[in-house]
């Protein structure tokens, strides 16, 4: 989904104080992050850098601003490391959301995506949400949503970290008070495997993702339309100019929505289709063949990305019915960002699992087909999302 350019305000270098730590001979990360220049003091909580790594080669950077991911290192196809997701080198840029305004690898909540008409209804009362996308809800408020909230560090090991978050009832908007920990791990198998999980104390609607942008070629200075991409998805849900869907179900067969077989994207860019037109590029919600009567198949590759310049191959894992992928068709801004680099615009790819897009006003309105996807929480359930990135080597593209 489309970065936040121009719809974040209010948090930022203000309410910054740097640490005075002396970063001249810091040790860098294997991706090149100097720690140092993510220790920070943010409204009286501490801020910081964590790496978690495993024995073949793969490095994760994370820092508990937004419960981001800002680095991850793997092995390319001559086994040098290559680090394959946008962002920034430092904390000011992510934290300054009017200059470098960015999702880049967050943790997003308490709802990812769209609501229309920033409303929902929960225990029968209406709620007005913060608007903050041309009258509507995005990623649950955008600059004062969980992505620039501070996480708590609840657990962490060489190889996972736990975040931990409460959500105020009516932040935002939203009723209830939410706890939420978001469980990063990884794996031997070379997999960054998440685990959301969230309880409330009132009904409310959550509907977390990660929001990491994957450029798997190595050169994120240069367009990524080269890389190979697969959804196992045989339905998708058209959305208006403004990006809510439209509350139809449509067949991917015999457009360009349809990646059913490994395909470069640029195959796929047509602008005389009026879904690619009005997004500048892919933004889309695809309805996952791995979900199935009422249950997610985490297990079953749900999408897949595949350089053919590395060699390297992400697949997704999740037990969501939905998954928006976004192309990157607002990046380009021509901001510096990780090591420098001015992002140009379809640089990445961005997979976000998940309830379908304004679920909560497609639920309440009885959307057929939307059923599968109810965001509301209550009192006494838990919520459970499941997301796993897993890389690996391959000759040519694969499931």
């Amino acid at each position: 989904m489309r970065n936040l350019k121009g719809l974040l305000f209010g948090v930022g270098m203000a309410s910054m104080l740097f640490s005075a730590c002396d970063t001249k001979h810091a040790q860098l990360t294997v991706s090149g992050l100097n720690p140092t220049a993510f220790d920070s003091i943010i409204n009286g909580k501490k801020t910081e850098l964590i790496t978690l790594s495993n024995q073949n080669g793969m490095e994760v950077c994370l820092t508990n601003y937004g419960g981001r991911v800002v680095s991850i290192v793997v092995p390319d196809k001559n086994n040098q490391p290559a680090d394959v997701v946008l962002g920034y080198d430092n904390l000011a840029q992510y934290a300054d959301t009017i200059n470098s305004p960015s999702d880049y690898g967050s943790t997003v909540g308490r709802y990812a995506n769209r609501i229309k008409d920033s409303k929902i209804n929960a225990s029968g009362k209406e709620y007005h949400l913060r608007a903050n996308d041309n009258g509507n809800s995005l990623h649950g408020g955008g600059n004062t949503g969980w992505m620039h909230q501070i996480y708590a560090i609840k657990a962490k090991t060489d190889s996972s970290v736990v975040f931990s978050l409460t959500a105020s009832d009516g932040e935002n908007g939203f009723p209830g008070t939410v706890k939420a920990t978001a469980t990063y791990t990884v794996k031997s198998d070379n997999t960054l495997d998440i685990v959301f999980e969230a309880t409330t104390d009132k009904e409310t609607v959550i509907n977390m993702t990660n929001h990491s942008y994957f450029n798997l070629n190595g050169d994120p200075s240069k367009e990524g339309f080269d890389q190979v991409m697969y959804i196992n998805a045989d339905k998708f849900t058209p959305s208006d100019k403004l990006y809510i869907p439209t509350g139809e179900i449509k067949n991917v067969a015999g457009t360009p929505m349809d990646f059913r077989k490994p395909t470069a994207i640029a195959d796929k860019y047509d602008t005389s289709f009026n879904q690619i037109k009005n997004a500048t590029g892919f933004d889309h919600n695809w309805c996952l063949n791995t979900y199935k009567n009422g249950k997610g198949d985490d297990k079953t590759v749900a999408a897949s990305l595949y350089s053919p310049r590395t060699g390297i191959l992400l697949e997704v894992f999740t037990n969501e019915p939905g998954l928006q992928v976004y192309t990157g068709n607002f990046q380009g801004t021509g901001i510096a960002c990780k090591h420098g680099i001015k992002y140009p615009k379809h640089v990445s790819v961005c997979f976000e699992s998940q309830k379908y897009p304004d679920s909560p006003t497609k639920i309440v309105a009885k959307t057929k087909g939307w059923d599968i996807s109810n965001p509301y929480l209550k009192p006494g359930e838990k919520y459970y999302s499941h997301l796993a990135y897993k890389f690996s080597v391959q000759e040519t593209s694969t499931k």
